[in-house]
């Protein structure tokens, strides 16, 4: 799989990030939302080639869910769209799906803010 939606994005709505100190990975989730759904969502990931392949696939399955759905994703979702990951790459999943609630709850604590 070639990783998909791998960019930034200047104009997000919310970003969030999450790192592993254990391995030294980390990851920063946009997403841009419309109707409280999420429209469009991109990352940037440094770390191994599961944390990439993890931080892709959260991306895939996340575009277009509502984001109570979307905040539903877990680690074992990625793993299972993934077709499985070694036993000591399983970390990573957590990577994506961490990075991702805190976007969507960084998007929602400003959305509160602002009404």
């Amino acid at each position: 799989m070639c990783p998909q939606n791998a960019h930034s994005m200047p104009d997000a709505d919310a970003e969030g990030s999450y790192g592993d100190p254990s391995c030294g990975d980390s990851l920063t989730f946009y997403i841009k939302v419309e109707d409280n759904r999420i429209t469009d969502i991109s990352y940037l990931v440094f770390g191994c080639s599961a944390s990439i392949a993890t931080s892709s696939m959260t991306s895939v399955i996340a575009k277009g869910k509502s984001l109570e759905e979307a905040l539903a994703i877990s680690e074992e979702d990625i793993i299972e769209a993934l077709n499985g990951l070694p036993e000591h790459k399983t970390h990573c999943s957590n990577l994506g799906v961490s990075a991702l609630r805190n976007a969507i709850n960084n998007y929602l604590n400003a959305e509160r803010m602002e009404n």
